[in-house]
């Protein structure tokens, strides 16, 4: 875990979960109850890994292969990790993040057919530490997920991306992927069936993350207990 007085949450799910909404609308939710909290993503969310984010998605490291990609991932995770999370994290800030090493573990190592102990070797020198005290992963059908990413990307100035791109059984392996994640790892990972209302999806991550909160946060009132 973390090992630091804040808070570390990372959002997962392939595309189209709604994994963006859901971390704006938690931010939101705790920052009601006084909390200070820092929404971040992967790849990108420090300086340097945003001049790699763009190299990413754009599609320009894959012709030198998944391998070279999964290390530039790795690269900018080190930097995200060490310029903002972990800083956050030690200042007790609740740190919220669209993507993280499980992102990794499943597009570079289950779909992109790179071995575990690579993977696992990247991934270790990365965090250098740093790991997620829960992870929420969005369950939603490839096909639907697939769906509402492409209509997202035919808005103006808008394209899918590396990822977007690829095919519907690609996607699908994914889903199974995350979902093989979170029955390994019980304790960290928390699965939220994101077929339904914005609405309710919002409760139960608010459930899941609020028994997690720092103690004295916890024991702060809220907002509409304050008489």
């Amino acid at each position: 875990m973390s090992a630091a007085p804040g808070l570390f949450v990372t959002f997962e799910g392939g595309e189209g979960a709604g994994k963006s909404t859901q971390i704006q609308l938690l931010a939101q939710a705790l920052r009601a109850r006084g909390m200070t909290v820092l929404t971040t993503r992967e790849p990108g969310g420090s300086k340097g890994a945003e001049a790699v984010r763009h190299v990413l998605l754009s599609g320009a490291a894959e012709p030198y292969g998944i391998r070279m990609e999964a290390i530039l991932f790795a690269a900018a995770r080190s930097d995200h990790v060490e310029q903002v999370i972990r800083p956050a994290l030690a200042a007790g800030s609740v740190v919220l993040c669209d993507r993280f090493m499980d992102s990794s573990r499943v597009y570079q190592g289950i779909t992109g057919n790179l071995e575990q102990p690579f993977i696992e070797a990247l991934e270790r020198v990365a965090v250098n530490g740093v790991m997620p005290d829960c992870t929420v992963i969005f369950d939603l059908p490839a096909a639907i997920g697939l769906e509402r990413a492409r209509k997202r990307a035919a808005g103006p100035n808008e394209q899918p991306d590396r990822f977007e791109k690829e095919e519907l059984q690609t996607h699908e392996k994914r889903r199974e992927a995350f979902l093989d994640i979170a029955e390994r790892e019980p304790l960290r990972c928390r699965v939220v069936d994101a077929t339904r209302t914005q609405e309710t999806i919002a409760a139960d991550v608010l459930a899941i993350i609020e028994p997690l909160l720092p103690i004295t946060a916890a024991r702060r009132p809220h907002p509409e207990h304050v008489s």
